[in-house]
């Protein structure tokens, strides 16, 4: 996991081909007028969701973790507190892993809270169990999917 401001993001670009131009939509976009849902920006390598949502508070929140992708979640408007848990100490829940959604739950709760600010950003990579929507209130976000297979 990664947490920085987004004018720190091209420490990070070295990490992963796909980062550069998710750092680059969120750089020279007008996110604030983004409608909620699917935003196309390199087809199923690289696309972002735009979302504004309730939080749930730190009870409600689902420890979640993905397969294919990698998350760079970004605060707008508002702030979100995101939980962060390892993978590998998870308990797995009784849904399994849902290949389509490439979404996997697990039980429990995360152990590390972290609040993602406006203008900052966090990265999950699929070693990061997440539980995003931990703050109360309306969050507003843009989550940017990058495929971790780059091809």
């Amino acid at each position: 996991m990664i947490l920085d401001i987004l004018e720190n993001a091209d420490r990070y670009e070295c990490i992963h081909p796909g980062f550069a131009p998710a750092f680059d939509f969120l750089k020279n976009t007008d996110l604030a007028s983004l409608p909620d849902g699917r935003i196309e920006i390199d087809g199923d390598r690289l696309f972002a969701i735009a979302s504004v949502a309730e939080g749930r508070g730190l009870e409600g929140a689902k420890l979640e973790a993905h397969r294919r992708y990698i998350d760079i979640q970004y605060c707008t408007q508002s702030h979100d507190i995101i939980g962060w848990e390892p993978t590998s100490a998870c308990q797995q829940s009784s849904q399994g892993y849902d290949e389509t959604k490439d979404l996997e739950f697990f039980s429990g709760r995360a152990d590390a809270w972290v609040n993602v600010a406006p203008s900052t950003f966090a990265i999950y990579f699929p070693e990061d169990a997440h539980a995003p929507l931990a703050a109360d209130g309306p969050v507003h976000k843009i989550v940017v999917k990058v495929a971790v297979d780059w091809r």
